[in-house]
């Protein structure tokens, strides 16, 4: 099969991913990059997702079909290894680093933090997320430190991101740890907790689910969002940074965000190493 006929068949395959660019490289190209010669060779890549909020990923309802941003740069990204893409869903972005236990994938999307160093090796960070508090209607919570008071319950997922900088920043409110955002918000909805912290990306989505609700304009914290591969792969890493920095040169990131109509995130410019 010519180079022209192989593109051809991987962008009827895989439009979004031949958006985001890397089909233009032959699989011959890939085979022969030492750096991801055992990705190759197991003819698959196996990626780590929390199925939350479209700048992870989410299910399609109608389909059963994983969508999202990270999704879209996992098919960007098996496209260019000229491999099959296997996603390996999580009902939460920190579940993903459980997998690790078991060498259940390749590579991760996570939000990037010190205290997940020891077992993974990030990338350069593609995306900002802005992180706040989801709250009821008639909530006196307005802002960010609002929230900081004695007899506040914030529910959060556990060993997110948003619960490591709350443990560090509160002095007052109380943090109740949950397993999923689902899980938070019935937390807020039975009157067990005063506030959901999440990505403001799945707070707005979650708006819909709790009539009256809202997510407050001002932030906690902003977390980076990067690919993972767990520690000591400076090779594959090496060959991740690669993909991620042209995905970020080429606008392919910025539009993957805008056709998800993500709010309350930005691209992260590729000369960007301050939140790594």
């Amino acid at each position: 099969m010519s180079q022209t006929t192989s593109v051809l068949a991987l962008t009827l395959t895989l439009g979004i991913a031949v958006a985001l660019g890397g089909a233009h490289l032959a699989y011959a190209q890939q085979a022969a990059d030492p750096r991801v010669a055992d990705l190759v060779r197991a003819g698959k890549v196996r990626v780590g997702v929390g199925v939350v909020a479209p700048h992870w990923a989410v299910k399609d309802a109608a389909t059963g079909e994983l969508r999202g941003l990270a999704i879209d740069l996992a098919r960007a990204f098996a496209v260019r290894l000229g491999l099959e893409l296997v996603p390996v869903a999580y009902p939460s972005p920190p579940s993903i680093l459980e997998g690790l236990k078991s060498d259940a994938w390749d590579v991760g999307f996570l939000a990037i933090d010190p205290s997940r160093a020891a077992v993974v090796d990030f990338s350069h960070p593609y995306l900002q997320i802005d992180t706040t508090y989801l709250v009821p209607g008639g909530s006196s919570i307005r802002t960010v430190s609002d929230a900081d008071q004695s007899g506040v319950r914030i529910a959060v997922t556990r060993k997110s991101v948003e619960e490591i900088v709350l443990r560090r920043m509160l002095k007052r409110a109380e943090v109740r740890a949950v397993e999923t955002i689902s899980a938070g918000l019935e937390l807020v909805r039975a009157g067990s907790a005063d506030a959901l912290a999440a990505p403001r990306p799945a707070l707005l989505q979650s708006l819909a689910r709790l009539p009256d609700s809202r997510v407050l304009e001002d932030r906690f914290h902003a977390a980076f969002a990067a690919m993972a591969v767990p520690k000591g792969l400076t090779a594959r890493l090496a060959y991740i940074n690669e993909f991620i920095d042209n995905a970020k040169a080429s606008g392919a990131v910025q539009r993957a965000i805008e056709r998800a109509g993500l709010r309350g995130v930005h691209m992260v410019p590729i000369d960007n190493a301050g939140a790594r």
